[in-house]
């Protein structure tokens, strides 16, 4: 019997991430403990950076970010219209200014010649955030060098795409979150993701000030480094020097991040057979678009372009299978509108909106289900 319903994506708990948690829960430390620089140097040597620091979630990760590279009134930084809403909205919570920049149609990714465009007429711009959006890395090496020109900061987001990786120029795989071409990288632990830990996330960067300013940001703007306090009265003394905030994670989370990370290159891997197995079902189904991926694409998501979205959306969960919609364009949404944005602003990424539609896509889904849902989304186009 085919185990449903079947969600788009799925955390995957073994009796070792189990373990681990109790592990911690037994220990002196549930919070601030050893669990947190365990799991950031895993993370760090995984993802080939310098540095990690572990934070409450992806879009606290995000805000520190752009409070590390003093994000304020009156300086703009570009971002694409199809990501979930974090990725602007973290500009917008150090009172900066969003500007979208409409996606390339093959990839889905940001626009390079759009982000062109305007660093040419708009000198406020500071910063631009790519997206590794599903998985498909953002061709950082390219970005930086339009960024050099302009003298902006990159924040890569990479919440997508853990384990994922461009060419470049010289044919060398370049990991998302190096920090070779980003000043600074982020990554979400949410149950979706490939590494889950309820919450969670993490940045990364080779820049050391930049690691020392994140890390006190983290926590209240309180540093105990007595090479950075201005005085020490005694082993109790810490000094808070700038405006932080609470984004910490605690040690249970950590534990778990650690053992769901020592399966992060097999689970890449299951993701990867699965896409194959979609491409060679629907390549000859004229409905559907398939996706068009470089080689270091990760698959957190498996997103076709289809014929009658929400026919097919509601067909698949009136059989439980539960397909979702990534992303409404963010220029879209409310907030955004109330500050000026419209319907039509972004043609490529409003098209792209239409026809998206994301299919199960995580390593537990097993060979019955994926051919359950391939079966399905067959019949509805029958």
């Amino acid at each position: 019997m085919i185990q449903k319903p079947i969600p788009y994506g799925k955390q995957n708990i073994t009796q070792a991430d189990i373990d681990a948690v109790v592990s911690v829960l037994q220990s002196d430390y549930l919070t601030q403990g050893p669990k947190i620089a365990e799991f950031e140097n895993a993370f760090a040597q995984y993802i080939g950076c310098k540095y990690s620091v572990a934070v409450a979630n992806g879009t606290a990760a995000l805000h520190l970010c752009t409070l590390a590279l003093d994000v304020k009134k009156g300086h703009k930084v570009i971002t694409t219209p199809i990501t979930f809403s974090a990725s602007a909205n973290c500009v917008r919570y150090c009172d900066g200014e969003v500007l979208f920049a409409d996606i390339d149609e093959e990839s889905f990714l940001i626009d390079f010649e759009q982000i062109e465009n305007i660093l040419k007429t708009d000198p406020r711009v500071k910063g631009i955030i790519p997206v590794d959006f599903a998985g498909n890395a953002v061709n950082l090496e390219k970005l930086r060098e339009i960024a050099n020109q302009y003298n902006c900061w990159i924040i890569e987001d990479s919440c997508h795409s853990p384990g994922g990786y461009f060419i470049d120029s010289k044919g060398k795989k370049q990991n998302c979150g190096n920090g070779n071409f980003a000043d600074l990288a982020i990554f979400s632990f949410h149950p979706v993701k490939h590494v889950a830990t309820g919450e969670g996330g993490m940045i990364t960067t080779n820049n050391k000030a930049l690691y020392q300013k994140l890390l006190m940001l983290r926590t209240h703007g309180i540093t105990k480094d007595a090479s950075l306090m201005t005085k020490n009265e005694g082993g109790w003394y810490m000094e808070m020097q700038t405006l932080g905030y609470n984004y910490r994670m605690p040690d249970m989370l950590c534990a778990l991040g650690i053992t769901q990370l020592s399966r992060a290159a097999e689970g890449l891997q299951k993701r990867k057979q699965i896409a194959a197995r979609y491409d060679m079902a629907f390549k000859d189904n004229a409905h559907i678009i398939l996706p068009n991926y470089t080689e270091g694409h990760a698959f957190h998501l498996y997103v076709i372009k289809v014929e009658n979205r929400l026919g097919l959306y509601d067909f698949l969960k009136a059989h439980q299978i539960y397909a979702q919609v990534h992303y409404i364009p963010v220029h879209t949404m409310p907030y955004y509108q109330n500050l000026g944005y419209k319907k039509g602003d972004f043609p490529k990424a409003e098209k792209y909106y239409e026809q998206c539609l994301s299919i199960p896509m995580f390593p537990s889904l097993s060979i019955e289900q994926q051919n359950y849902v391939i079966e399905k989304i067959n019949e509805f186009y029958k």
